[in-house]
Protein backbone atom coordinates (compact mmCIF):
# COMPACT_ATOMS: atom_id res chain seq x y z
CA UNK A 1 0.00 0.00 0.00
CA UNK A 2 1.08 3.72 -0.84
CA UNK A 3 0.76 6.16 2.19
CA UNK A 4 0.97 10.04 1.00
CA UNK A 5 0.61 12.86 2.40
CA UNK A 6 -3.32 14.99 2.75
CA UNK A 7 -2.61 18.64 1.68
CA UNK A 8 -0.11 20.62 3.90
CA UNK A 9 -1.43 18.72 6.83
CA UNK A 10 0.80 15.94 8.88
CA UNK A 11 -1.66 13.27 7.38
CA UNK A 12 -0.95 10.10 5.81
CA UNK A 13 -3.42 8.74 4.11
CA UNK A 14 -3.38 5.36 1.94
CA UNK A 15 -3.65 5.31 -1.43
CA UNK A 16 -7.07 3.10 -1.29
CA UNK A 17 -9.35 4.76 1.27
CA UNK A 18 -12.81 3.08 2.35
CA UNK A 19 -16.13 5.12 1.80
CA UNK A 20 -18.14 3.69 4.31
CA UNK A 21 -21.39 5.38 2.37
CA UNK A 22 -22.77 1.55 2.48
CA UNK A 23 -22.74 0.76 6.28
CA UNK A 24 -26.32 0.93 7.81
CA UNK A 25 -27.75 1.58 4.47
CA UNK A 26 -26.96 -1.26 1.81
CA UNK A 27 -25.01 -3.97 4.70
CA UNK A 28 -25.71 -4.49 8.11
CA UNK A 29 -23.90 -4.37 11.09
CA UNK A 30 -22.41 -7.85 10.70
CA UNK A 31 -20.84 -7.10 7.46
CA UNK A 32 -19.88 -3.89 7.44
CA UNK A 33 -17.67 -5.00 10.48
CA UNK A 34 -16.09 -7.72 8.12
CA UNK A 35 -15.68 -5.31 5.36
CA UNK A 36 -13.68 -2.61 7.86
CA UNK A 37 -11.56 -5.87 9.03
CA UNK A 38 -10.54 -6.71 5.39
CA UNK A 39 -10.13 -3.11 4.73
CA UNK A 40 -7.51 -2.77 7.43
CA UNK A 41 -6.09 -5.94 7.18
CA UNK A 42 -5.09 -4.61 3.37
CA UNK A 43 -3.28 -1.57 4.86
CA UNK A 44 -6.03 1.00 4.59
CA UNK A 45 -6.34 3.59 6.62
CA UNK A 46 -8.69 6.18 6.14
CA UNK A 47 -11.79 6.12 6.65
CA UNK A 48 -14.39 8.61 5.35
CA UNK A 49 -18.19 8.94 6.80
CA UNK A 50 -20.69 11.55 6.76
CA UNK A 51 -23.61 12.16 8.89
CA UNK A 52 -26.12 11.81 6.11
CA UNK A 53 -24.88 8.54 4.92
CA UNK A 54 -28.23 6.27 6.37
CA UNK A 55 -28.86 9.24 8.59
CA UNK A 56 -26.03 8.53 10.43
CA UNK A 57 -25.85 4.71 11.04
CA UNK A 58 -22.63 4.84 8.43
CA UNK A 59 -20.93 6.80 11.33
CA UNK A 60 -22.79 4.71 14.33
CA UNK A 61 -21.15 1.29 12.27
CA UNK A 62 -18.34 2.82 12.33
CA UNK A 63 -17.51 4.08 15.51
CA UNK A 64 -18.51 0.63 17.16
CA UNK A 65 -15.88 -0.86 14.77
CA UNK A 66 -13.22 1.51 15.97
CA UNK A 67 -14.03 1.06 19.70
CA UNK A 68 -14.18 -2.93 19.81
CA UNK A 69 -11.09 -3.31 17.49
CA UNK A 70 -9.26 -0.14 19.06
CA UNK A 71 -7.94 0.79 16.25
CA UNK A 72 -8.33 4.75 16.58
CA UNK A 73 -5.08 5.90 16.77
CA UNK A 74 -4.16 3.42 13.58
CA UNK A 75 -6.46 5.32 10.80
CA UNK A 76 -7.53 8.59 9.57
CA UNK A 77 -10.84 9.26 10.92
CA UNK A 78 -13.10 11.62 8.31
CA UNK A 79 -16.90 12.81 8.59
CA UNK A 80 -19.01 15.37 6.80
CA UNK A 81 -21.59 17.62 7.81
CA UNK A 82 -24.38 18.69 4.64
CA UNK A 83 -27.34 21.00 4.26
CA UNK A 84 -26.92 24.55 5.62
CA UNK A 85 -23.58 25.30 7.02
CA UNK A 86 -23.55 27.99 9.46
CA UNK A 87 -22.18 28.04 12.69
CA UNK A 88 -24.26 26.43 14.81
CA UNK A 89 -25.12 24.03 12.14
CA UNK A 90 -21.44 22.64 11.95
CA UNK A 91 -21.46 22.81 15.75
CA UNK A 92 -24.42 20.76 16.33
CA UNK A 93 -23.12 18.54 13.58
CA UNK A 94 -19.48 17.87 14.75
CA UNK A 95 -21.05 17.07 18.10
CA UNK A 96 -23.19 14.62 16.55
CA UNK A 97 -20.74 13.27 14.92
CA UNK A 98 -18.17 12.93 17.46
CA UNK A 99 -20.68 10.85 19.50
CA UNK A 100 -21.88 8.60 16.71
CA UNK A 101 -18.29 7.78 15.72
CA UNK A 102 -17.50 7.09 20.00
CA UNK A 103 -14.35 9.65 19.91
CA UNK A 104 -13.39 13.13 21.44
CA UNK A 105 -11.79 14.52 17.85
CA UNK A 106 -11.49 13.33 14.30
CA UNK A 107 -8.69 13.65 11.92
CA UNK A 108 -11.03 15.06 9.02
CA UNK A 109 -13.45 16.97 9.10
CA UNK A 110 -15.25 17.93 5.66
CA UNK A 111 -18.20 20.40 4.68
CA UNK A 112 -20.13 17.89 2.35
CA UNK A 113 -21.60 20.38 -0.13
CA UNK A 114 -21.57 24.36 -1.27
CA UNK A 115 -23.80 26.37 0.53
CA UNK A 116 -24.90 29.54 -0.65
CA UNK A 117 -27.06 31.02 1.81
CA UNK A 118 -24.44 30.73 4.37
CA UNK A 119 -21.51 33.81 4.37
CA UNK A 120 -18.55 31.33 3.92
CA UNK A 121 -16.63 33.32 6.21
CA UNK A 122 -19.18 31.87 8.51
CA UNK A 123 -18.48 28.39 7.88
CA UNK A 124 -14.35 28.67 7.98
CA UNK A 125 -15.15 30.59 11.09
CA UNK A 126 -16.79 27.62 12.35
CA UNK A 127 -14.40 25.17 11.07
CA UNK A 128 -11.82 27.06 12.79
CA UNK A 129 -13.32 26.92 15.89
CA UNK A 130 -13.52 23.21 15.87
CA UNK A 131 -9.69 23.18 15.36
CA UNK A 132 -9.16 25.23 17.86
CA UNK A 133 -11.20 23.29 20.35
CA UNK A 134 -9.59 19.88 19.37
CA UNK A 135 -12.60 18.49 18.10
CA UNK A 136 -10.90 18.29 14.55
CA UNK A 137 -7.28 18.11 13.36
CA UNK A 138 -7.67 19.54 10.01
CA UNK A 139 -10.71 20.64 7.41
CA UNK A 140 -11.74 19.92 4.29
CA UNK A 141 -14.58 20.31 1.57
CA UNK A 142 -16.64 17.38 -0.80
CA UNK A 143 -18.25 18.25 -3.98
CA UNK A 144 -16.96 22.23 -4.47
CA UNK A 145 -15.86 23.61 -7.89
CA UNK A 146 -12.56 24.90 -8.01
CA UNK A 147 -13.85 28.70 -7.64
CA UNK A 148 -15.03 27.85 -3.92
CA UNK A 149 -11.85 26.16 -2.87
CA UNK A 150 -9.79 28.76 -4.24
CA UNK A 151 -12.42 31.58 -2.56
CA UNK A 152 -11.70 29.39 1.13
CA UNK A 153 -8.41 29.31 0.66
CA UNK A 154 -8.14 33.22 -0.06
CA UNK A 155 -9.81 33.51 3.08
CA UNK A 156 -7.05 31.93 5.12
CA UNK A 157 -4.79 34.45 4.09
CA UNK A 158 -7.35 37.72 4.39
CA UNK A 159 -9.10 36.36 7.80
CA UNK A 160 -6.77 33.83 9.40
CA UNK A 161 -9.35 30.88 9.30
CA UNK A 162 -8.11 27.54 9.20
CA UNK A 163 -6.94 25.89 5.83
CA UNK A 164 -8.93 23.54 3.85
CA UNK A 165 -6.69 20.63 3.33
CA UNK A 166 -8.23 18.73 0.67
CA UNK A 167 -11.42 18.35 -1.75
CA UNK A 168 -13.43 15.13 -1.91
CA UNK A 169 -14.88 15.29 -5.86
CA UNK A 170 -16.72 12.28 -7.82
CA UNK A 171 -13.88 11.54 -10.48
CA UNK A 172 -13.81 8.38 -12.43
CA UNK A 173 -13.99 7.77 -16.50
CA UNK A 174 -17.01 9.86 -16.88
CA UNK A 175 -16.62 12.38 -14.61
CA UNK A 176 -13.98 14.50 -15.23
CA UNK A 177 -14.55 17.98 -14.61
CA UNK A 178 -11.99 18.07 -12.05
CA UNK A 179 -9.59 18.03 -14.46
CA UNK A 180 -9.24 21.75 -16.11
CA UNK A 181 -9.02 23.51 -13.06
CA UNK A 182 -9.62 21.28 -9.57
CA UNK A 183 -6.47 18.94 -9.91
CA UNK A 184 -4.29 21.81 -11.42
CA UNK A 185 -5.45 24.04 -8.37
CA UNK A 186 -4.65 21.62 -5.62
CA UNK A 187 -1.52 20.87 -6.95
CA UNK A 188 -0.20 24.40 -7.34
CA UNK A 189 -1.73 25.28 -3.60
CA UNK A 190 -0.79 21.43 -1.83
CA UNK A 191 -4.62 20.50 -1.58
CA UNK A 192 -5.48 17.03 -1.23
CA UNK A 193 -7.71 15.71 -3.52
CA UNK A 194 -9.61 12.46 -2.62
CA UNK A 195 -11.66 11.07 -5.45
CA UNK A 196 -14.95 9.26 -4.74
CA UNK A 197 -16.91 6.90 -6.96
CA UNK A 198 -13.95 5.59 -8.94
CA UNK A 199 -16.54 2.71 -10.44
CA UNK A 200 -19.28 5.60 -11.08
CA UNK A 201 -21.81 4.11 -8.34
CA UNK A 202 -21.51 0.82 -10.82
CA UNK A 203 -21.69 2.56 -14.36
CA UNK A 204 -18.70 1.28 -15.08
CA UNK A 205 -18.94 -2.27 -13.87
CA UNK A 206 -21.02 -2.91 -17.45
CA UNK A 207 -24.20 -4.18 -15.58
CA UNK A 208 -26.53 -0.93 -17.59
CA UNK A 209 -27.14 -1.27 -21.14
CA UNK A 210 -28.08 1.65 -23.44
CA UNK A 211 -32.08 1.94 -23.63
CA UNK A 212 -32.36 -1.63 -21.45
CA UNK A 213 -33.96 -1.46 -18.01
CA UNK A 214 -32.01 -0.58 -15.14
CA UNK A 215 -31.63 -4.01 -12.55
CA UNK A 216 -33.54 -4.01 -9.21
CA UNK A 217 -31.85 -3.51 -6.39
CA UNK A 218 -28.31 -1.85 -8.09
CA UNK A 219 -27.48 1.49 -7.15
CA UNK A 220 -28.93 3.51 -9.66
CA UNK A 221 -32.70 1.69 -8.80
CA UNK A 222 -31.69 2.58 -5.16
CA UNK A 223 -30.47 6.02 -5.88
CA UNK A 224 -32.20 6.85 -9.11
CA UNK A 225 -30.49 10.57 -9.03
CA UNK A 226 -27.39 8.91 -10.38
CA UNK A 227 -29.14 7.98 -13.69
CA UNK A 228 -29.04 11.66 -15.13
CA UNK A 229 -25.33 12.02 -14.56
CA UNK A 230 -24.41 8.76 -16.30
CA UNK A 231 -26.92 7.85 -18.73
CA UNK A 232 -25.60 10.33 -21.42
CA UNK A 233 -24.50 9.73 -24.93
CA UNK A 234 -20.98 10.68 -23.59
CA UNK A 235 -21.67 8.20 -20.62
CA UNK A 236 -22.54 5.41 -22.66
CA UNK A 237 -19.61 6.24 -25.07
CA UNK A 238 -17.26 6.13 -22.88
CA UNK A 239 -18.52 2.15 -21.49
CA UNK A 240 -18.65 0.79 -24.99
CA UNK A 241 -15.01 1.86 -25.53
CA UNK A 242 -14.06 0.58 -21.64
CA UNK A 243 -16.01 -2.76 -22.39
CA UNK A 244 -13.94 -2.62 -25.62
CA UNK A 245 -10.77 -2.03 -24.17
CA UNK A 246 -11.14 -5.11 -21.69
CA UNK A 247 -12.64 -7.40 -24.17
CA UNK A 248 -9.12 -6.70 -26.36
CA UNK A 249 -7.16 -7.04 -23.07
CA UNK A 250 -8.58 -9.92 -20.97
CA UNK A 251 -9.30 -8.03 -18.12
CA UNK A 252 -12.66 -6.65 -16.36
CA UNK A 253 -14.07 -3.26 -16.76
CA UNK A 254 -14.04 -3.21 -12.84
CA UNK A 255 -10.16 -3.44 -12.82
CA UNK A 256 -9.69 -0.96 -15.96
CA UNK A 257 -11.95 1.29 -14.48
CA UNK A 258 -10.45 1.20 -10.70
CA UNK A 259 -6.76 0.93 -12.07
CA UNK A 260 -7.08 4.26 -14.14
CA UNK A 261 -8.67 6.28 -11.27
CA UNK A 262 -5.64 4.96 -8.97
CA UNK A 263 -2.93 5.77 -11.27
CA UNK A 264 -3.57 9.82 -11.89
CA UNK A 265 -1.13 11.56 -10.74
CA UNK A 266 -2.51 14.35 -8.64
CA UNK A 267 -5.24 12.28 -6.63
CA UNK A 268 -3.82 11.36 -3.17
CA UNK A 269 -6.20 9.01 -2.02
CA UNK A 270 -9.55 7.13 -4.26
CA UNK A 271 -12.34 6.22 -1.96
CA UNK A 272 -14.18 2.36 -2.77
CA UNK A 273 -17.45 1.70 -1.41
CA UNK A 274 -18.03 -1.92 -0.56
CA UNK A 275 -20.75 -4.27 -0.26
CA UNK A 276 -19.06 -6.99 0.66
CA UNK A 277 -14.71 -8.20 0.81
CA UNK A 278 -14.58 -8.94 -2.49
CA UNK A 279 -14.92 -5.56 -3.70
CA UNK A 280 -12.33 -4.13 -1.00
CA UNK A 281 -9.60 -6.99 -2.61
CA UNK A 282 -10.77 -5.86 -6.30
CA UNK A 283 -9.62 -2.64 -5.89
CA UNK A 284 -6.41 -4.15 -4.29
CA UNK A 285 -5.75 -6.30 -7.17
CA UNK A 286 -6.34 -2.87 -9.43
CA UNK A 287 -3.64 -0.94 -7.45
CA UNK A 288 -1.13 -4.24 -8.07
CA UNK A 289 -2.21 -5.03 -11.76
CA UNK A 290 0.44 -4.53 -14.06
CA UNK A 291 -1.35 -2.57 -16.28
CA UNK A 292 0.53 -0.61 -19.60
CA UNK A 293 0.35 3.15 -20.04
CA UNK A 294 -1.60 2.09 -23.68
CA UNK A 295 -4.19 0.88 -21.97
CA UNK A 296 -4.72 3.81 -19.78
CA UNK A 297 -4.63 6.10 -22.38
CA UNK A 298 -6.93 4.53 -24.51
CA UNK A 299 -9.47 4.64 -21.66
CA UNK A 300 -8.89 8.16 -20.80
CA UNK A 301 -9.69 8.97 -24.63
CA UNK A 302 -12.83 9.82 -24.47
Amino acid sequence: MQYRQLGRSELQVSAIGMGCVTFGREIDRETSFDVLDRAFEQGITLFDTAEAYASGASETVLGEWIAERGVRDRIVLATKVAGTLTKERIRSSAEESLRRLKTDCVDLFQLHNWDDETPLEESLEALTTLVEQGKARYVGCSNWSAWQLAKALLGVHENGVARLESIQPPYNLVQREIEPDTLPLCADQQVGAIAYSPLAAGFLTGKYRRGGEVPAGTRFDVIPGHQPIYFTDHGFNVLDCLRQVAEASGRSMIELSLAWVLRRPQVTSVLIGARNCGQVDQAFEALQADIGEDLLQQLGSN
